[in-house]
This record gives structure tokens, C-alpha cells and sequence, in this order.
């Protein structure tokens, strides 16, 4: 809370998630790994095992000071590497706090440390590691894409998204209403997953724009919280600003509170220019544009339009739908009747275009990354 201003429901959640998250990955060690093949003719033996690279380089953001870290990390560590943790400057406490948290768990010594710093800490942690983890901006991520892969090293990037949220005519308009909202403002949209395009379905377009401006201008400060720092706040207002001289509408918010601190109000905006940054870039703030489609092929091909595509939310009482969108929906992660910001630790996180690079995170998946597959073939002769 008080290094990146987290909202404390946030804060404790996220505290919550991190402890199943070292759970989660404390069992993987235990479990079966690699596989057992029969010879294409004669006796034998084949085998492939996964075995670790050597050191993860990690990168993090900022935005989930403790979580992020813990899903690199302790994936990373389960199945055999040491970690070295680069995190974002404006949350290297909560970084050491970890470190400090994972040694009275009796971690070996220098398995897991932590790196403070800016971009030369970043720069020389890549130039070094034998596998490479990164979140945070489209820029920078591409330039640790290259420099990895121009050493042979194999790295996932998770850059952000552009995400969208699809409303059908048949949806429980008051619950879509109040999951966009939650996705939209809350933590002030500092997730990769917040929504920042709703798309409303035929019919739905007036009683959802009714619903969801009433929905975001109930939301708490203490929900919302503030952006990260004064840049942030002043890039939110201007790009809003940009938008309204562009021929956009205010539908509700669209200011900073009269309080201490970074706030910027949650806004809605209508008619703003389909090539404006609003509706092509992530903000990384409260912010989101409304979207009028005729029907649901429109819709899907609105939401697919952009270059960062990492969550979908559809809501909608039909099954059919709902299945037939989550098909042809070009994101990494698709929700249904949900906010688009949830995250499921257990599951693959990533997007697709220019939201990922690489292999995902999470889950199994992680277990993986972090591995490389070895085969062994064992065959009969010399005393064996």
C-alpha cells in the first residue's frame, strides 16, 4: 500500500494469492516428470527428462509488487534453477521484503536474491542469465525479447493488453455493468487484464451505457485508489483531453478528485476516434471507451482489432454464444460472465499479437518454460 498505493482489499488479496502461489509450486518437485518410451525395434531404454537451465533472470513490474515475483519465481525455483529478481524501481521494498520472506522459509542461501535498480541492472541481468522472464512495457520487453534471443537464451515477455468486453442483448445487463466497472477502475485499471473497450451488442448499447455510468461513478475511492505517480495521472487527463477535442464524449468522470494524491476520476467515453491512442494503446489507468456493435460478428471484430490482445470478458445468458465468441476471439484469456481482470494462478497466462512473446506463464506451463527437455536412450551391452 504505501509503496505502490495499492487499495488495501487489493493489497490483502494479492498477499493472500502469493502464499498459494509458493503452495501451489512447492509441490511440483514431487511430482512425475519426463517420460518413458518404447524402442522403434529391439531392446531398451528411452527416456526424457526435463532439466532446469541454470539461472532466471526475472523481470517485474511494479503494479502486483508481490504476486508477479512469486509466479516467476517459485516456478523457476521448483524445478531446480536460482533466481536472481530485477524489480521495478518503485517497489524494490516489497522485492526485499520477499527475499527476506523466502529465507525464514528456509531457502537455501543465494538460490533467490534480489537485484534493485533501473534499466542498467536490467540490461546486464539479460546479458547473464541462462533463461530470461519479463513483464512490463511494449518497448522494453522488445528489447529484452532481442537481446535474449540474440544470445540463444529463451525468454517469455508479457507486455499488456488492449482488453475488451463484449455485451450481448440477452446479458444480465446490471451484473455485466458492475464486473466491467470493477474491471475498469479497480486499482485504478493498473492491471494488464483491466478493461478498456466495451463493446455493446445491438439492444444492450443503451440500458449497459445507463447501467455502467451509474456502476463507475459508485465506485469508492478506496476501490479505485491512485495511479502510480503525477506522469501517470497527467498522461491519463491528457489523453482524455485529446479524446474530448477529437469529438468524444464524457459519459461520466473524466476529471482528477479534489483530494491528496494521484487520483484520476473513472471515466467512460463514447464516439472517440477509432484511431485515437484511447483506442489503440494501453493507458494502464481508469479509463475506458464504449463501443456500439449490430451484432456479435462486428463485435468479435472489434474486439480482435488491436495489437495487444491478452483478455476477453463475453457476457451473455446463452451458452451457444458464449462458446461461439470464446472460438473466434483472438486473446490469450477469455471470461465469461466475469470481470476481465481475474487471474487464475493454477491456469496458462498470456495473450496473443503483441500482448505475449514466448511460452506462457503460470501453471504447468511455467514448469515447462523453465526446463529444457533432455532425451536418454539406454540400450542393452556393456555389463548393463
Amino acid at each position: 500500500m504505501r509503496e505502490v498505493g495499492k487499495p488495501l482489499a487489493e493489497a490483502r488479496g494479492e498477499v493472500a494469492r502469493t502464499a498459494a502461489i509458493w503452495r501451489y509450486y512447492a509441490q511440483a518437485p514431487y511430482e512425475p516428470s519426463g517420460a518413458v518410451h518404447e524402442t522403434a525395434a529391439g531392446p531398451g531404454l528411452l527416456l526424457t527428462r526435463r532439466r532446469p537451465y541454470g539461472v532466471a533472470g526475472l523481470i517485474a513490474p511494479w503494479n502486483f509488487p508481490l504476486a508477479i515475483p512469486s509466479w516467476k519465481a517459485a516456478p523457476a525455483l521448483a524445478v531446480g534453477n536460482t533466481a536472481v529478481l530485477k524489480p521495478a524501481p518503485e517497489a524494490t521494498a516489497c522485492a526485499l521484503r520477499l527475499a527476506e520472506l523466502t529465507a525464514l522459509a528456509s531457502l537455501p542461501e543465494d538460490v533467490f536474491t534480489v537485484l534493485p535498480g533501473g534499466a542498467e541492472e536490467g540490461v546486464a541481468l539479460v546479458e547473464a542469465a541462462d533463461v530470461v522472464s519479463f513483464t512490463g512495457s511494449t518497448g522494453v520487453g522488445r528489447a529484452v525479447v532481442r537481446a535474449a534471443t540474440g544470445r540463444g537464451v529463451p525468454v517469455q515477455a508479457e507486455l499488456g493488453g488492449l482488453n475488451a468486453a463484449l455485451v450481448l442483448p440477452d446479458a444480465d445487463v446490471e451484473l455485466a455493468a458492475g464486473h466491467i466497472a470493477a474491471a475498469i477502475a479497480g486499482y485504478a485499471g493498473q492491471k494488464c487484464t483491466a478493461t478498456s473497450r466495451v463493446i455493446a451488442v445491438g439492444a444492450a448499447y443503451a440500458p449497459l451505457r445507463e447501467a455502467l455510468v451509474k456502476a463507475l461513478a459508485a465506485v469508492d475511492d478506496s476501490v479505485c485508489g491512485p495511479v502510480v505517480n503525477e506522469a501517470a495521472r497527467e498522461r491519463m487527463t491528457g489523453a482524455v483531453s485529446s479524446a474530448v477535442e477529437a469529438g468524444a464524449s464524457v459519459l461520466v468522470g473524466g476529471g482528477v478528485p479534489e483530494r491528496a494524491g494521484w487520483y484520476v476520476e473513472p471515466t467512460l467515453l463514447a464516439d472517440v476516434p477509432d484511431q485515437h491512442p484511447l483506442a489503440r494503446e494501453e493507458f494502464f489507468g481508469p479509463v475506458a471507451v464504449l463501443h456500439a456493435a449490430a451484432d456479435l460478428d462486428e463485435a468479435i471484430a472489434l474486439a480482435n482489432d488491436t495489437p495487444h490482445s491478452l483478455a476477453t470478458s463475453v457476457h451473455t445468458r446463452s451458452l451457444d454464444a458464449a462458446l461461439a465468441a470464446a472460438d473466434r476471439l483472438d486473446a490469450g484469456m477469455i471470461r465469461v460472465n466475469a470481470p476481465s481482470s481475474g487471474v487464475d494462478f493454477h491456469l496458462p497466462f498470456g495473450g496473443t499479437k503483441g500482448a505475449s512473446h514466448g511460452e506462457r506463464e503460470q501453471g504447468r506451463a511455467a514448469l515447462e518454460f523453465y526446463t529444457v527437455s533432455r532425451t536418454v536412450s539406454v540400450l542393452p551391452g556393456g555389463g548393463l
